[in-house]
């Protein structure tokens, strides 16, 4: 594996692992807790992200990303999956995601390929998908605190008292 890609697995854990505190702290009645009904749940953050994983790393440098089965609408209603099989579905994406880009060679970093019609590096596509997970999972991260307020357990170094 190459530099690149060990680093950019390197952030993305950390991301991931962000998201997986976040859940863990989440009562399971909670998972499609709303503040409001503009919003997005952690669940539904969830199912999206999943959806978005499955989506670009299925056949990753032979078909375009956004796939004709997809549901995108779907993924942002509730699907008020128990906690069992939310996290089921999050960790199949998940180990499909790092095995797509473990197995990405150094030449092909540069090779095209197509996410919604649009022509693109593997480096560009799998910085935006860095971004595009980041914003969730800061999203995600966020609606516990809402949630959970005085009994969130932060996620990095806590402020002193």
């Amino acid at each position: 594996m190459n530099t690149f890609i060990e680093a950019y697995l390197k952030e993305m854990d950390k991301i991931k692992k962000q998201a997986d505190l976040t859940v863990a702290q989440i009562p399971e009645d909670q998972l499609y807790w709303t503040p409001d009904h503009e919003n997005n749940s952690i669940g539904v953050l969830v199912q999206h992200i999943s959806g978005n994983i499955d989506s670009r790393s299925t056949d990753f440098l032979t078909t375009d990303g956004e796939k004709a089965s997809r549901d995108r609408d779907g993924e942002f209603e509730a699907q008020h999956l128990d906690c069992q099989s939310l996290l089921a579905n999050w960790e199949q994406s998940w180990a499909l995601y790092y095995e797509t880009v473990r197995s990405l060679t150094v030449e092909q970093l540069d090779q095209n390929v197509s996410v919604k019609g649009k022509e693109m590096s593997v480096t560009s596509a799998l910085l935006a998908q860095l971004v595009h997970y980041s914003g969730h999972i800061a999203q995600m991260m966020v609606l516990g605190k809402l949630l959970l307020q005085d009994q969130w357990q932060t996620l990095s170094i806590a402020k002193k008292k």
